[in-house]
């Protein structure tokens, strides 16, 4: 009986410290709060770089001869600070805009509230489970290269991201000086060119000025396979960005992951990029099949035509989905990564 007595007593007063905590949280002073974005995301603690500054600076400790000189941190406009949350926020991602407050003496923060976003990127993770990735992204940059083989597969599966988030998209084919004669990369860039896709052709080095002025006033995210060169352009278009690069594995050609969290670095006037975690697939079973219609928007307009409603567009003779991939005017290979796209998506439901 005392055994439970003392473990009943420790849960009483765990909830009665973590009421505590939330009360001095919810009774929080948000006069001083400051405008910040949040630049980095470390598991419990963010970085937030200060876009505003006080209207009365805290003033820094006077030292009397023989103390030693405490810590001090000056809340200046670009300064990062490392900061925790108050308990009743959402997940915070890379992108957001928040309100948070500075504590000079110890060079933390805390975030007090965050705007609405504009946009939100996100994907499930190996529970299934929808996780947040970035926010207030206005552009995608999906990037793909000669060497590691693009996956046209995965390139679909992050238009149909792009769709589903309402954010534009556009496709970067990287590492150019890899072509070879009549390489069938080529015919990939004039699939998606024909389709009305927005395409820009780089080299990772070189010859993205042209990528830099696109990339001007915008909120981007670069995606796609490890290995393409993403935290290389990343670095040629902000060289201070220090992103580690590495190189493809010549066991493999597969790209060695280098980006382990997503990071948002600021460039040019009001423009900033994001460099998300290398992924080789892009799950997108939390979306239903009317969002993957979003992805493939000539494979959209023609359902509803087949002879069956309940049609699968895998055998029947008088799909319109098969009819038109017959007469040329869809892809085959885009019918086949829609329909693998439903499929998956059943499967998952039936799983859950």
């Amino acid at each position: 009986m005392a055994l439970i007595r003392k473990r009943r007593l420790t849960e009483q007063q765990q909830r009665r410290i973590e009421k505590q905590h939330k009360t001095r949280q919810e009774d929080l002073d948000t006069s001083n709060d400051l405008e910040g974005l949040v630049v980095q995301h470390y598991g419990r603690q963010l970085e937030v770089q200060t876009l505003s500054t006080p209207d009365v600076h805290p003033e820094k400790p006077i030292v009397k001869d023989g103390e030693p000189e405490p810590f001090w941190k000056a809340i200046e406009l670009g300064s990062v600070w490392r900061c925790h949350t108050r308990t009743n926020l959402e997940l915070l991602v890379t992108g957001d805009r928040v309100k948070w407050q500075a504590d000079p003496i110890t060079g933390l923060g805390i975030i007090t509230a965050i705007h609405p976003r504009q946009s939100l990127l996100t994907r499930p993770d190996r529970y299934h489970k929808v996780k947040p990735v970035a926010a207030n992204i206005s552009l995608i940059v999906i990037v793909f290269s000669p060497l590691p083989e693009p996956a046209p597969g995965l390139i679909d599966r992050y238009l149909v991201a792009c769709a589903d988030a309402k954010i534009p998209a556009l496709l970067v084919l990287n590492k150019t000086d890899l072509l070879k004669e009549n390489d069938p990369i080529l015919d990939l860039v004039k699939e998606y060119q024909d389709l009305g896709y927005e395409i820009m052709l780089t080299q990772s080095m070189d010859n993205v000025s042209k990528l830099a002025e696109r990339l001007a006033g915008e909120t981007v995210a670069f995606v796609g396979q490890s290995g393409v060169g993403k935290s290389s352009i990343i670095n040629t278009i902000v060289p201070d960005a220090t992103q580690k690069t590495n190189i493809i594995s010549e066991n493999s050609a597969l790209g060695q992951h280098t980006t382990t969290s997503t990071r948002l670095i600021g460039f040019g006037d009001g423009a900033a990029l994001i460099d998300s975690p290398g992924i080789r697939e892009f799950g997108l079973w939390h979306l239903n099949a009317d969002k993957v219609q979003e992805g493939f928007p000539e494979i959209d307009k023609l359902l509803g035509y087949c002879q069956f409603r309940n049609c699968t567009h895998k055998h029947e003779k008088q799909c319109a989905l098969r009819l038109a991939a017959q007469n040329g005017e869809i892809l085959p290979r885009r019918l086949d990564s829609f329909l693998r796209l439903i499929d998956e998506i059943a499967e998952a439901q039936q799983k859950n």
